[in-house]
């Protein structure tokens, strides 16, 4: 049932893949915001931003082979496909929150990034101030697959996570890392609530969703970022006493609005 669920999820552009491009990078927050600016097109698409860092190298690569593992990598992270909701969305709010970037490619990077992901419970769950070692994520990414990795690739896996948790606000410092308090937005929050309904989620559950737990935010802040949201027409959002509706007018296309109802 799960694989079925997980199958059509990927339609919406989530991943279950067994890798992750945190075996070899980071989310690379600074490369695609560096993308984006270069190949400012709304609807541009894989083959665009294919060209602008192979053959015109806005990224500023050394080589093509490098300049060809940065796609790779950066497709892995974020499908850079306008077809697909979830990159077309992360567009959506990336150009209108600049402010919101790291929780908006926190948030991608999440839902496609298995092995980033296996790690989201123990960096979430441990209290503000709690040190967070790269040791630590080394067990936990070895538990998951016991000797699936070397120790040089666990080694460098933990690193390149540490430093996404660094970059999206979640943890901060240099050497000791500790875990501090990401900074929400509306176009964060916006994003969050999004990806649980693509999950099927609904109403005033949308708001306690993994998602939703990655803003490090409370229900109530939660609720003021998505009525900014609202006025500002990013999303509809509509509460009466304890009942919760949010919609994605501008964000889901007919398509996908007919796969959700299949889901349901």
């Amino acid at each position: 049932m799960k694989e079925t669920n997980n199958n059509k999820l990927t339609r919406f552009g989530f991943s279950f893949a067994r890798g992750g491009a945190h075996t070899a990078r980071t989310m690379m927050q600074e490369e695609l915001g560096a993308l984006l600016s270069y190949v400012d097109r709304p609807e541009a698409g894989k083959a665009d931003y294919l060209h602008a860092i192979d053959e015109e190298n806005c990224l500023g690569k050394r080589s093509g082979k490098t300049r060809i593992l940065t796609y790779r990598h950066l497709v892995d992270l974020y499908s850079l496909d306008p077809a697909i909701v979830l990159y077309r969305a992360l567009l959506f709010f990336w150009q209108r929150d600049p402010a919101g970037q790291p929780l908006l490619a926190v948030l991608c990077t999440f839902a496609r990034d298995s092995i980033f992901r296996s790690t989201a419970s123990f960096v979430l769950d441990s209290p503000e101030g709690a040190t967070i070692t790269r040791e630590a994520l080394e067990e936990l990414i070895d538990a998951r697959e016991p000797g699936r990795f070397s120790k040089a690739t666990l080694k460098s896996t933990a690193q390149n996570i540490n430093s996404t948790w660094t970059k999206s606000g979640h943890i901060e410092g240099r050497v000791r890392k500790i875990r501090a308090r990401a900074v929400p937005t509306a176009g964060s929050v916006s994003y969050a609530l999004l990806l649980g309904y693509l999950t099927g989620v609904r109403g005033e559950s949308l708001f306690k969703t993994e998602y939703a737990k990655l803003l490090d935010c409370s229900f109530e802040r939660a609720i003021e970022f998505a009525e900014e949201a609202s006025r500002k027409g990013w999303i509809v959002f509509k509460r009466v006493g304890k009942v919760i509706e949010v919609l994605f007018p501008n964000l889901v296309n007919t398509q996908e609005m007919e796969w959700l109802r299949e889901q349901s």
